[in-house]
């Protein structure tokens, strides 16, 4: 995937200052789109997401600084850089209240705004950055730390060396706790987007219209001033790399509209007439059998495809107990904070390697955290662990 170059609205009522700015803004790789007015540059707001606006103030009717309230109070994640024959230092102050990156008055020297233009995007770039940093810590993210010498799951892992460069579809299937976080974060670091947005939504977690609304975005009212716009995750991700957790529990009624945008690139917010577009690569998990969900007409066929370019299958940890003494010192070096990590003896990892492990590796996890902060010294004994009776190996 080619670097996504910048794209800036640039808002005048005055022909010849677009024309400057179409002359010499492309010529530094960005994409420039023109508006003559503020009611136009608002309508034009609603369809498209900008990373950055070059904004007149004096315009009849919807002025600059009406255009710069609504860019703010929509939460709209574009910088505003002020352009103005008017030099007054009143309303200057006002526009840097209000949250535009910088005020300019004409004339200016294009070198000057080139680099006024670099560092809003900058700016910009650290702001998509915390969103996506926002939505991250809130997984539990162990990419960095794969750790595995079982042939099933290196032969996974393999396919997922292969498809991460890729911009395909890649569908993650395995029981809930078999680590299919894991390999999405493992997935998005060996991309060419790993620059980029990383955005994750729970299919599961949500009814149908917030579901609806988180992804695609929402549009309220019909005042094209007052008009409220949500930004949706597919905007949001834009450039960058979408995670749909537990996609298997997504509504039927939502289906349909994922399938039109992997087919098209387009889609609509709620309530929204105006068509917008997004370049995202689509991560997927389950831990249902979609293809028995197809069956039993819960799931569309047509998104099965779509989705599935590519498909890793997740083993059990049962079926990988081999991994099961790497998965442990992990587990005890991630839980030692700032002390020396414990260790188990060895009747205790006799006791993890019996057991069938209905939870799979979070539920290890657990167990070891709940040895390290309840045990006693620097050894784990297999009374320690808080396996199941009727599932430990006494039983």
């Amino acid at each position: 995937m080619a670097k996504l170059s910048a794209s800036i609205l640039a808002v005048d009522d005055e022909d010849v200052n677009l024309e400057l700015l179409k002359r010499v803004l492309p010529r530094q790789g960005y994409y420039v789109d023109t508006a003559s007015d503020g009611a136009a540059a608002i309508t034009m707001l609603q369809t498209l997401p900008f990373d950055l606006i070059l904004l007149d103030i004096m315009m009849p009717i919807v002025d600059g600084i009406q255009v710069l309230k609504f860019v703010k109070e929509q939460d709209l994640d574009t910088e505003v850089i002020i352009l103005t024959a008017v030099q007054d230092v009143k309303t200057a102050v006002e526009c840097m209240d209000l949250g535009a990156f910088y005020y300019i008055t004409k004339p200016y020297h294009v070198s000057d705004l080139l680099g006024l233009i670099e560092r809003a995007l900058e700016r910009k770039r650290l702001v998509t950055h915390n969103k996506a940093l926002k939505s991250e810590l809130a997984r539990r993210v162990l990419s960095a730390n794969i750790k595995s010498q079982n042939k099933t799951f290196l032969e996974v892992l393999d396919m997922a060396t292969r498809a991460a460069p890729t911009d395909s579809a890649v569908l993650i299937q395995g029981a809930i706790g078999t680590g299919k976080e894991m390999v999405a974060d493992f997935l998005y670091n060996n991309s060419l987007r790993k620059e980029q947005p990383f955005l994750a939504l729970n299919c599961s977690s949500m009814p149908e219209e917030l579901l609806e609304s988180e992804l695609f975005g929402q549009e309220k009212g019909d005042s094209t001033v007052e008009t409220g716009v949500k930004q949706g995750l597919l905007e949001i991700a834009n450039g960058g790399t979408l995670f749909l957790d537990e996609i298997g529990e997504m509504p039927l009624a939502v289906q349909p509209k994922l399938l039109r945008f992997l087919e098209t690139r387009e889609y609509l917010r709620t309530d929204g007439k105006k068509k917008l577009k997004s370049d995202v690569r689509l991560i997927s998990a389950t831990n249902r059998d979609l293809r028995q969900e197809v069956l039993e007409k819960r799931f569309r066929e047509d998104l099965l495809l779509h989705i599935s370019v590519v498909t890793l299958d997740l083993p059990l940890l049962r079926n990988r107990r081999d991994d099961i003494p790497l998965l442990v010192e992990h587990f005890l070096t991630e839980h030692a904070g700032t002390k020396e990590p414990k260790h188990l003896d060895e009747a205790a990892i006799g006791v993890l390697m019996k057991y069938d492990w209905p939870g799979n590796i979070r539920e290890l996890e657990n167990i070891i955290e709940r040895a390290v902060v309840l045990s006693r010294g620097t050894i784990i004994h297999a009374a320690d662990l808080a396996v199941p009776l009727a599932m430990s190996p006494s039983s």
